[in-house]
């Protein structure tokens, strides 16, 4: 099958397009390096270096990838980011997005998998939140991923485009780098590993709904079909760990002694998140399997590897 990774080279693309080589797809990626590194795409792919919020460039790799099937996954993806500008946030995730579905349509791609965010809930009104939980972002990141799911479903009911959503947890694992403000597990296991004090914002007891990268990887490859077409999952291990025991798991696989130092929590961050994930089993047969500690473990030793001299 013709398969699209846009956002290839980044941290979650490019272990979908590992996956996706290794089953044999014929596999284009569109990646503009902003974020994404070359050198962490798989050889067997075809890399299209192109951003996404230019229409005519990505006009001509869609019409040379001439994809079956299209995982949408470039983003601007850091919240503190999507609130010093709102505007080049909107332009990617939005405007980018509404691109990707355009050509879609025009190339006659027969399904699109959009990777949103847990962000579009905001604060919750009930945990564990399932899908059918109010959106109600509090972050410009929350407010562009659930506009661009918005176009998503525009796109699906107005030409027919197949598609699932995928609002994701906090996804971890190797090639995750430590610069990254939505990798705290990376940004800990970096400064642990270079002996400096990481800083827990608020007062550890934030939070949230972490999911391996091979978890998701699995999710992305599941949803190839139609079986649960046209719909939205929750794509997250169903717990609710605080920001404190993500400190002590790192800690723990990093064989580190320090201390954390706090400070003030973040504008745009929710208090809370833990998700629903029943929808995804039940539909796609999909279950998260890796535990936060093997999780974790894997995640520390890859980036210890990754530094060495």
């Amino acid at each position: 099958m013709r398969v699209l990774v846009t956002g290839g080279a980044g941290f979650i693309g490019s272990h979908i397009v590992d996956a996706l080589v290794d089953d044999g797809h014929e596999v284009s990626v569109v990646d503009d390096l902003t974020s994404g590194r070359e050198a962490d795409l798989n050889p067997g792919a075809r890399l299209f270096n192109v951003d996404i919020t230019h229409y005519d460039a990505l006009h001509q790799t869609f019409e040379a990838a001439r994809p079956e099937v299209v995982h949408h996954l470039a983003a601007q993806s850091t919240v503190a980011r999507s609130m010093e500008d709102p505007y080049g946030d909107s332009l990617v995730n939005v405007g980018g997005t509404i691109n990707v579905l355009r050509l879609c349509v025009k190339s006659g791609a027969g399904r699109i998998v959009f990777a949103s965010s847990s962000a579009v809930y905001g604060d919750p009104s009930y945990v564990p939140m399932d899908e059918t939980h109010p959106v109600n972002p509090r972050s410009g990141y929350g407010i562009s991923k659930s506009t661009a799911e918005r176009y998503v479903k525009l796109f699906s009911d107005t030409h027919g485009l197949p598609y699932k959503l995928f609002r994701c947890g906090n996804v971890y694992g190797p090639r995750q780098m430590p610069g990254g403000e939505a990798g705290v597990i990376a940004i800990f296991a970096g400064q642990m590993l270079r002996g400096t004090q990481p800083t827990i914002f608020g007062d550890g007891r934030k939070t949230r709904d972490y999911v391996y990268v091979g978890d998701v990887v699995k999710a992305n490859l599941l949803a190839m079909d139609g079986r649960g077409d046209n719909d939205v999952y929750n794509i997250a291990s169903g717990g609710e760990v605080q920001d404190i025991q993500i400190f002590e798991e790192v800690r723990r696989a990093s064989g580190s002694t320090v201390e954390p130092s706090y400070g003030d929590p973040r504008p745009g961050d929710p208090n809370r998140v833990s998700l629903d994930c029943s929808k995804a089993a039940d539909r796609l047969r999909w279950r998260a399997s890796v535990s936060l500690a093997d999780g974790v473990q894997r995640s520390v030793d890859w980036l210890r590897r990754s530094t060495e001299p």
